[in-house]
């Protein structure tokens, strides 16, 4: 069984599918979030590490597919269009002005 049913959605500009693999106790995760919200970007996201069995198993294996490190967060932009890994509030912010742009 998939992990899908976890996958929580943040409200906003929807130009961009944005997908986050996060950790609930994640600073720079929660900083991720905070920013996407503050850019009024909208965005999906799982807690990987709330998940357990094999609902985690297929995140880690779906995260590792864009991020072999596995490390967190991992931000999925249009299927893998662009990956961003970590907190890069120039690459998220770079996100945010592509959208203003095509409005």
């Amino acid at each position: 069984m998939g992990y899908e049913t976890h996958i929580e959605s943040v409200p906003g500009s929807e130009d961009k599918d944005i997908m986050l693999f996060t950790l609930s106790t994640c600073v720079w995760c929660k900083k991720t979030k905070t920013l996407l919200q503050d850019l009024g970007l909208a965005y999906s996201f799982v807690d990987v590490d709330t998940l357990s069995g094999a609902e985690q198993d297929a995140a880690y294996q779906d995260m590792w597919k864009y991020n072999q490190s596995t490390s967190f967060p991992t931000i999925v932009v249009n299927d893998g269009r662009q990956v961003i890994l970590g907190f890069d509030e120039g690459e998220l912010r770079g996100l945010a002005q592509e959208i203003t742009e095509n409005e």
